[in-house]
């Protein structure tokens, strides 16, 4: 049996063996390791209590945004989706569109952030790495709220070595394929994660489906290499054309086309900004809010879940908290769904 592959900033730089402990809780800056939980869930942040909750799901923030090309703020993306207006905390929730009580099935905790300090951007991606691991190894559906959209990397990759050697197919919606090179000679900034993951041996290509491209970047010539690695991409053309949920369903069969679970990846990009203004890179002509919860009710009630993200809420750029509101929501719909497939 093959080991899995290296996750290559394991050996990018030299530094103590405890890392992940090498910052105490008040010394990390204002934006990491909030105290509110989501939905008012009980904490459970370390391996001792991740082992006593025996979680089913677990939330862990990822407030890193070193990698942004654009407009910074997404560090401030996990605090605001935990701190949007919820359903009222978790003892009275009820999903409406499930017709299910989704923590009356499901043990769900906060895990949460990894405990990421500013201007060390490879030292933020293996704790976030480590600390979605460590989520996955308790057995708890990881659900990580980010962040940019670098943060993908090292998430889909601790998801990935989780399940080794059996394999994992990736939905990702996003306005743009973020398979780019690198960036001004950056190799894992938020343009970049897609790539890595394929690179690296993580996803195979051919499983890598991607949802609601549209715009002007990235340029043909990643588009030829996408093709090469045998990605599968559905635009907002198609999905104009042929409506999202056959779209949907058709990514779906060819991310399972060989694996057996999914990494399910959202950037609050598809959607049209009209509706998620408080994003890094907009990109007007996205999804309507409720074809994205729709989507993602429709392929967690479908699939085996192995991991998710919500990724690039800029609060900076919001309106009314209405894009932290619409990812917060995008977490429920996905948690509900996996309550209605328990029940």
């Amino acid at each position: 049996m093959n080991d899995p592959p290296d996750f290559r900033l394991e050996h990018s730089e030299l530094r103590g063996d405890d890392e992940f402990g090498e910052f105490s809780t008040i010394d990390l800056p204002y934006y990491s390791d909030w105290h509110g939980s989501f939905e008012k869930l009980p904490w459970a942040t370390d391996d001792g209590s991740l082992a006593q909750a025996r979680a089913d799901v677990a939330i862990v923030g990822a407030p890193f945004d070193e990698g942004v090309s654009s407009r910074p703020g997404a560090r401030f993306g996990p605090r605001a989706i935990r701190m949007a207006p919820t359903t009222w905390g978790s003892d009275s929730a009820w999903s409406i569109q499930l017709d299910t009580e989704p923590y009356t099935h499901l043990t769900v905790v906060d895990a949460g952030d990894a405990p990421i300090v500013p201007t060390r951007p490879e030292r933020s991606l293996r704790v976030i790495h480590q600390k979605v691991s460590q989520v996955a190894s308790h057995g708890a559906i990881p659900i990580v709220l980010g962040g940019d959209h670098s943060i993908t990397y090292p998430s889909g990759a601790a998801v990935a070595r989780h399940v080794w050697p059996r394999s994992v197919g990736v939905l990702h919606f996003d306005a743009h394929a973020d398979t780019g090179a690198d960036q001004w000679g950056n190799l894992y900034a938020h343009g970049q994660p897609m790539r890595r993951l394929i690179e690296e041996g993580w996803v195979a290509g051919r499983n890598f489906v991607q949802v609601g491209l549209r715009g002007y970047w990235p340029d043909r010539e990643t588009f030829a290499w996408m093709r090469e690695q045998g990605f599968r991409w559905h635009t907002m053309v198609e999905i104009e054309e042929r409506g999202a949920e056959a779209v949907v369903a058709d990514g779906i069969a060819e991310a399972l086309d060989g694996p057996d679970r999914i990494y399910l990846s959202v950037d609050i990009d598809v959607v049209d900004p009209g509706m998620a203004p408080g994003t890094g890179t907009p990109e007007s002509g996205g999804l309507l809010a409720r074809e994205l919860l729709r989507a993602v009710r429709q392929i967690v009630g479908a699939v085996e879940l192995a991991g998710m993200d919500v990724v690039e809420v800029s609060p900076p750029y919001d309106t009314s908290e209405i894009t932290a509101i619409l990812a917060h929501r995008v977490v429920m719909e996905a948690i509900a769904a996996l309550a209605a497939k328990r029940a």
